[in-house]
């Protein structure tokens, strides 16, 4: 008799407690007068002076930081920030893309044994028999629901039998909506540390409150389908 894994569900309340942070910080900055320093053209200037060195060293603090555990969205808000809308999302995509794939290629050659023992008894401990079924799939929805923190999952597929080249491909184009959605917020929240709420900052926020909806989507449309992506 086949065991049944418990289901995590997405929860619609991740990018409203989200906000509910940003606008913390926001009234923070107001209060200390910080925003002199948080002016997005002042900024982007800043970097764009370094030349080609700006989007290089950023990729590398992407590239590093899911090896080395660190979270990724503060690093995915500061592409908007410091790049705009456009490159930003392009700098996160490839640089949390290359994150992935050195995350998965160090727990699956050099780390094998640690992150076995540290998921455990974890759900993720069943990813390899989710990937068998379902291949590609799962490391998509795995992009377009962040249930679990991203350089835990990355290890954790780096104990699966998943092809490199699938892992890359679904990593890269599943992150894109959610990455979408964060970029092109954070390229514009500076505005309300001016006072202003711009036109390009409410598309950011309805943005947001779309792709909360694509895991309640993407999984009714596999309902409808006979099958599930649960994990």
């Amino acid at each position: 008799m086949q065991e049944t894994i418990p289901t995590v569900r997405p929860s619609p309340l991740k990018p409203l407690v989200f906000i509910l942070l940003v606008a913390v910080i926001i009234i923070t900055v107001r209060l200390l007068h910080l925003d002199q320093y948080l002016e997005k053209e002042r900024l982007r200037q800043f970097v764009a002076g370094f030349g080609i060195w700006g989007p290089i060293i950023y990729l590398a603090i992407w590239t590093l930081a899911p090896p080395l555990l660190l979270p990724g969205l503060p690093i995915t808000l500061a592409g908007g920030v410091l790049f705009g809308p456009f490159w930003g999302v392009v700098y996160v995509i490839f640089g949390s893309t290359a994150g992935a794939t050195l995350a998965l290629l160090v727990a699956r050659y050099l780390a094998r044994d640690w992150v076995a023992s540290k998921l455990r008894g974890t759900r993720l401990a069943t990813l390899d028999e989710k990937v068998a079924r379902d291949g590609w799939e799962i490391v998509a929805f795995t992009r377009l629901v962040p249930i679990f923190p991203f350089f835990l999952v990355n290890y954790a597929f780096g104990l699966t039998r998943i092809p490199l080249s699938h892992y890359i491909l679904a990593t890269f184009f599943g992150m894109v909506p959610v990455t979408a959605a964060y970029v092109y917020f954070s390229a514009n929240v500076l505005d309300l540390f001016q006072g202003k709420f711009s036109k390009d900052l409410l598309i950011g926020v309805l943005l947001l409150a779309l792709v909360s909806l694509i895991p309640f989507a993407y999984k009714k449309i596999k309902a409808r389908r006979g099958g599930s992506l649960d994990i």
